[in-house]
């Protein structure tokens, strides 16, 4: 019997056209395709790791996350055709010029809802950043969940340190397990640097939005906000 995998690479290569390779590294890559008939346009990742994410998340629709339409499996190989997210990432924009206070607090409010719905399954996404944000119009959609996982309350800590320098929490280096104030520490970071360019060790924005930074970066996870809607909260 023709594993999912061995059908899915089959499909991909006579139904798909690749149009660009977006990015390629040691765990995998990821490619821009068109179905040949159609002509509509997805994402093919392929990535070696933990697909637990992304299989959960064939069940869950969210206008600031991509919808996932394939995964298949093969050992610690994996396949996902998700959406085509059409728009510049924040990583891009940021090399242009900074953002606002009220376009800041709009796109990391719309990031927190993508969050909220990783968080409510379990799921931790481990690599908020500027390059894992698309700008689709005026909607912040969050993407990429290679380095995402599901919460295990019996792990001290994480069995694979994953996440981007700068942007990734205390916890992330094995000191504990991370979990979702991992995410709340990412956001911290990112409002600073839409901000002021900086990380906030060296440069922490202004006024009310410096102490919400200051909170949400704090080294102990237990002083971090809760949660993503306490942090929504504070930017409104």
């Amino acid at each position: 019997m023709i594993s999912i995998y061995a059908w899915l690479s089959k499909a991909l290569a006579e139904e798909y056209q690749e149009l660009r390779l977006i990015k390629e590294g040691p765990r995998g890559s990821v490619r821009r395709i068109r179905h040949r008939t159609s002509g509509k346009e997805f994402i093919l990742r392929r990535f070696t790791g933990n697909p637990e994410v992304y299989q959960k998340l064939l069940d869950y629709t969210c206008p600031h996350l991509p919808t996932i339409y394939e995964v298949a499996s093969r050992g610690q190989d994996n396949l996902v055709v998700e959406e085509f997210v059409r728009g510049d990432t924040l990583g891009s924009l940021l090399q242009g010029s900074l953002f606002t206070v009220e376009e800041t607090k709009r796109i990391v409010r719309q990031v927190c809802r993508a969050l909220w719905v990783l968080h409510s399954i379990g799921a931790v996404h481990r690599d908020v950043k500027p390059e894992n944000i698309i700008l689709r119009d005026r909607q912040a959609v969050l993407i990429d969940f290679d380095a995402a996982r599901f919460h295990k309350p019996e792990n001290q800590n994480d069995t694979q340190i994953l996440g981007t320098v700068g942007f990734a929490a205390p916890e992330q280096y094995g000191l504990s397990q991370s979990d979702i104030r991992t995410d709340i520490y990412a956001l911290g970071v990112l409002i600073n640097v839409m901000l002021t360019g900086e990380h906030p060790s060296r440069e922490l924005t202004r006024g009310r939005l410096g102490r919400v930074v200051d909170r949400c970066t704090h080294v102990n996870p237990q002083r971090r906000y809760k949660n993503v809607l306490r942090l929504m909260e504070a930017l409104s």
